[in-house]
Parts: C-alpha cells; sequence; structure tokens
C-alpha cells in the first residue's frame, strides 16, 4: 500500500459478542422479535461459557453467557451487565494477525493462539490497547 498501512488481516466480521445472564431467555427473545433460532451451541470449558450462534448472512449474533463463577464473562456481567462484550473478526492466518498487533503495540490477552468455538483458532486483543474494544481473531 502506498501510505505506509500494513495489507488489511481483517477478511470480515465472524460475530458479534453479546454477554448475557440467563442463555434461554436471550435465546428466546432472538427468536420472538426476530423469529432467528441457533444454528450452533456449545459449552467452551476452557471459557466458562456457553455460546449460542445465531446466523446473519455470513456472519453471527453470539449470545455467551457463563457457566461459572470465574469466567471472564461472569465478571464482565458482574461490572457492566448485559451487552456488547466482543468483536471476533476473522483471518486467514491467527498468528500472523497477532503478531502483526504485537508489532503495532497491541496489547494481548492471548500470547499465542488458541482452539475456539466451532474448530476455530482463536486470539483475543486486549481492549485498552484496541479503542476500548475487545477483539477476537478468528481462523476458521
Amino acid at each position: 500500500m502506498s501510505d505506509g498501512a500494513p495489507a488489511p488481516l481483517l477478511t470480515e466480521v465472524d460475530h458479534v459478542a453479546i454477554a448475557v445472564a440467563d442463555l434461554e431467555a436471550a435465546i428466546d427473545y432472538y427468536r420472538r422479535t426476530f423469529g432467528v433460532t441457533p444454528v450452533h451451541r456449545e459449552r467452551v470449558e476452557s471459557d466458562g461459557v456457553e455460546e449460542a450462534l445465531i446466523a446473519v448472512a455470513e456472519s453471527y449474533i453470539q449470545l455467551v453467557s457463563p457457566t461459572r463463577p470465574d469466567s471472564p464473562v461472569a465478571g464482565f456481567l458482574e461490572r457492566r451487565g448485559e451487552g456488547l462484550h466482543h468483536v471476533g473478526y476473522r483471518v486467514t492466518d491467527c498468528a500472523a494477525a497477532l503478531q502483526a498487533v504485537r508489532e503495532a503495540g497491541g496489547r494481548l490477552i492471548d500470547e499465542v493462539p488458541r482452539p475456539g468455538s466451532r474448530g476455530t483458532t482463536v486470539a483475543f486483543v486486549h481492549p485498552k490497547g484496541a479503542l476500548g474494544t475487545l477483539i477476537e481473531l478468528v481462523q476458521e
């Protein structure tokens, strides 16, 4: 690129995650209000959450609820209440994207990529280094 900016690493929005206290109630809200139901559900023990993915075109709304009191989502709900938790962006190579964030001076939560839901590889970028937004890098 002629302006010195790096080549784009983000290929599309993978999901917008919404932290909810009651996953079943949230699923019911989306069903009643928008006529949509989850296309995927999964419990992610390593993160202490259960998720429900609702497809919107090629992306998802990820409803995420804590399964234990020490999970990051439980802490988020306690501090902030229900609402937008993070944005997940698809990347071709999670390790390369994570390295690019590191080289740009970004603050990382994950130093190396790790397994995510749906068989993906993921890594999180800290909101304090990303304009106040928790970012998840998602490689399918």
